[in-house]
């Protein structure tokens, strides 16, 4: 028996688990790895965070539709549309670090020589009392 659930729920729940992949790839990259993968995600054009907010956008679309006819509350509608608000606002706040992301995933040897990494865990230690 085929399964019954239709290929763009499919999709979604394909897409999620990837997000998971890369989520799981990200805690473990080193720091230009870091910048690539954040850089490409964050990027609110063809990055993950702008294809979101475009989805986002287009479900608010989708929802005034549905809630215009009755079958949809309008309170979904409006939470959609303030998501896909707060989405946009946060895609402007973020593309004034896109440089920044392109700047940290291609280090210079220069920066890289003149200033050792600092160890972060230092800051976790903690010291016994006598």
């Amino acid at each position: 028996m085929p399964d019954p659930t239709p290929y763009p729920v499919l999709l979604a729940d394909n897409i999620a688990r990837q997000l998971g992949l890369l989520a799981q790839h990200l805690s473990q990259a080193p720091p230009e790895q870091t910048a690539q993968i954040l850089g490409r995600v964050l990027d609110v054009q063809d990055g993950i965070l702008g294809q979101v907010t475009t989805l986002v956008e287009t479900g608010a679309r989708s929802t005034r539709a549905h809630a215009e006819q009755g079958t949809f509350p309008p309170e979904v509608w409006l939470a959609m549309g303030r998501a896909a608000n707060d989405l946009n606002g946060l895609c402007a706040e973020l593309s004034d670090h896109a440089t920044d992301f392109q700047r940290l995933a291609r280090p210079t040897r220069a920066d890289t020589a003149a200033r050792p990494p600092a160890p972060v865990a230092a800051a976790f230690v903690t010291r016994r009392h006598r």
